[in-house]
């Protein structure tokens, strides 16, 4: 069987967790079968993969119609695929029309979805009706459906009532815990401006609306004067978060020492190093599919305090690896707390419970790497995934 992968991140190339999904599933599905990877971006020297830029004739275009460019460029190459499989509504569209060319199917995983993610507006202007046009639009034809999370689906039928649930499928994320690992590195963390004899507490994220660093930020300026905070936040959506996120920064650090704001990408070593060190791992997320970033910090072992939204009460075991830290949300897409000074009051509440008793932040985190071990491996997830794809090409394995 030959699969052809659509994404818009590939090595290096990658920002966000669908890129970390994509490049670990095709690492296991690469075992089982012939994978052909069709990214975006500059050129690639991986065999079995394919780079495809924007045309030319594009490139003052708005950016949603760059992506529709290059999907059109990937469309062709897809000829002698068994099944196409595209990840992220930039790529969806290369799948659906090569799913119509070539007559294959179509399966899409659900990494986020375009209706809750409102916000993205104020990124794309109207080149966010233009994605959440291709994104319904792929959900429809496709053959299947891949969801990150029993959350995931549940959001995905809800945004696409006309769907069939029956072709819904709930694949969890996963994580190699042979990469992601406790690592004990004192003078690297110096370097970084991390002190490892003070608790502390790690956010690492995208700024974005959906990962609701303002008001972990809030919430920080409520946790013990001894706790560091250390934020790994880089590659803002727009310059209004932006400037939010760097004024609340700047009042925490006015308040405050032991802030330490790391923007750059960080190495895998960089991040282990951090995470290992951390009293307790934060995701303030008020949008999350399921959220691989919580399963770097468990295969860590790091205690994780979470949002109980999305699929991330599917991943935190609530007082066994961590905490979830309760909200009630706004129903318009958003997520928006529905009362946000009670959420900031809860999470820094929960946090500081965590920070304040080591012993037990450490029990927590010595459970999430078992957990993140046994329950999320990428070779029991690129079974089930080789197993759908099958399925839908009506191949008998």
């Amino acid at each position: 069987m030959r699969v052809d992968i659509i994404t818009k991140e590939y090595p290096p190339e990658i920002y966000g967790g669908a890129g970390v999904h994509v490049t670990e599933l095709v690492k296991a599905l690469r075992e089982r079968m012939d994978v052909q990877v069709r990214a975006f971006g500059a050129a690639r020297d991986e065999e079995g993969t394919t780079a495809y830029g924007v045309p030319a004739e594009l490139a003052t275009a708005n950016g949603a119609i760059q992506t529709l460019g290059t999907d059109l460029e990937i469309v062709t190459d897809v000829a002698g695929a068994d099944v196409v499989h595209s990840h992220t509504w930039y790529a969806n569209f290369a799948g659906h029309l090569a799913s119509l060319l070539h007559g294959i199917p179509h399966v899409v995983t659900a990494h986020s979805l375009e209706p809750l993610r409102p916000w993205k507006a104020e990124q794309l202007g109207g080149g966010y009706a233009v994605s959440s046009y291709i994104e319904k639009t792929a959900y429809e034809r496709a053959a299947a459906i891949v969801a990150v999370s029993d959350g995931m689906r549940t959001d995905i039928l809800r945004s696409y009532p006309t769907l069939d649930p029956d072709k819904v499928r709930v694949i969890y994320n996963g994580i190699d815990v042979d990469a992601w690992h406790p690592v004990e590195d004192p003078a690297l963390l110096a370097q970084l401006g991390v002190d490892a004899s003070r608790p502390s507490v790690v956010f690492v994220g995208r700024i974005t609306r959906q990962k609701g660093l303002p008001y972990f930020l809030r919430a920080a300026e409520r946790l013990p004067a001894d706790v560091q905070v250390i934020l790994c936040a880089g590659a803002p959506d727009t310059p209004q978060i932006m400037a939010e996120v760097e004024g609340l920064v700047r009042r925490l650090q006015e308040t405050r020492d032991g802030v330490v704001w790391i923007d750059r990408m960080l190495a895998r070593h960089e991040l282990c190093t951090i995470l290992s060190a951390a009293t307790t791992f934060v995701c303030p997320s008020i949008y999350e599919p399921l959220g691989i970033v919580n399963l770097e910090a468990m295969a860590c072992g790091a205690a994780v305090v979470g949002t109980a939204t999305g699929g991330i009460p599917e991943v935190v075991v609530d007082g066994v690896t961590g905490r979830l830290v309760p909200i009630e949300q706004v129903q318009d897409g958003t997520g928006t707390p529905l009362h946000p000074e009670q959420y900031v009051e809860d999470l820094a509440r929960v946090l500081t419970e965590v920070v304040s008793d080591p012993e037990r932040a450490a029990a927590y985190g010595a459970a999430g790497r078992a957990r993140a071990t046994n329950d999320f491996s990428w070779s029991s997830i690129a079974d089930a995934t080789a197993a759908l794809y099958a399925e839908v090409a009506g191949i008998r394995r």
